[in-house]
């Protein structure tokens, strides 16, 4: 069903599919939309997410965001699996695609958009319409692709050039790119701002063809599910309004650390939890 385009305006957009991860303990709600879209609401921006979403689970750990969801049959559906901190997925269910006519005219000046796609499901086209907005990206679900089992593989990005050329900054994981250092160097010289994570081993930050290491913030790891999408989304919101690349770098990464101490979308700090990693960050 799809929600009203009578919506009030948001401050930080997050357009891609609400997921039901499964894990162990049953299924949960995930996706990088709603990690980003619970980080932006943590630093007090107003938060909402455009998706194809089934609502087989109640919408409890979203609260306050406003969701505006086309519908689907069925949502996105994803197995995650960690050996020795090595991911492996397999998706078995998948929802609608998102463009831009889905987007509420109240949100379509959104100050911060970010594409956040998890199965190739967001067209890159939507940026061409916010020129005046920060328009960011996590590409982890334009460079995958799965075979008939619904194991995840990397792949190749076919409008990265197109994509990567209209983005204010980008973040991916190492592993999203097989591991491919080739394939970073690439898509750096046509983004203004890349950041790649690397989980332990930190983030490395390519800006005005500069290198800069991130190290990562030890932690007590419980669940790594997102830590990516908060880290990417308290960078972008960060650079959008400080411009400073490094410290909204530094400060993500503090962030990322504290969300893999409890389990999934329970991770995004509170508040308070944000104010005590601020005055640790500026210490």
């Amino acid at each position: 069903m799809l929600r009203s385009n009578r919506m009030e305006p948001v401050d930080y957009v997050a357009i891609g599919h609400i997921t039901l991860d499964d894990t162990p303990e049953g299924p949960r709600i995930g996706g990088s939309a709603a990690y980003a879209a619970l980080t932006a609401q943590a630093f007090g921006l107003r938060a909402g997410i455009v998706t194809a979403w089934g609502e087989e689970l109640p919408a409890d750990a979203l609260a306050g965001v406003a969701i505006h969801n086309i519908g689907a049959q069925h949502s996105t559906r994803f197995e995650n699996s960690y050996v020795d901190g090595a991911r492996t997925q397999r998706i078995s269910q998948l929802a609608p695609e998102l463009d831009y006519y889905y987007i509420p005219e109240a949100w379509r000046s959104t100050p911060i958009v970010h594409l956040a796609p998890v199965a190739q499901e967001v067209s890159p086209r939507i940026l061409s319409y916010f020129s005046d907005s920060t328009r960011c990206a996590t590409p982890q679900g334009w460079l995958r692709e799965w075979d008939a089992d619904g194991r995840i593989q990397p792949a190749d990005w076919l409008e990265a050039e197109l994509t990567l050329s209209r983005l204010d900054a980008c973040i991916l994981g190492l592993e999203d790119v097989g591991g491919d250092l080739t394939r970073v160097d690439s898509m750096a010289a046509l983004c203004p701002v890349l950041v790649v994570t690397d989980g332990k081993a930190g983030a490395h930050l390519y800006s005005q063809g500069e290198i800069t290491h991130i190290p990562a913030v030890p932690a007590d790891e419980v669940d790594p599910t997102g830590a990516g999408d908060v880290f990417a989304a308290t960078f972008f919101l960060q650079l959008h309004r400080s411009g400073d690349a490094h410290l909204a770098g530094h400060l993500a990464a503090r962030v990322a650390a504290h969300a893999v101490t409890r389990v999934g979308l329970a991770g995004i700090p509170t508040r308070d939890e944000l104010f005590d990693l601020l005055a640790e960050a500026a210490a």
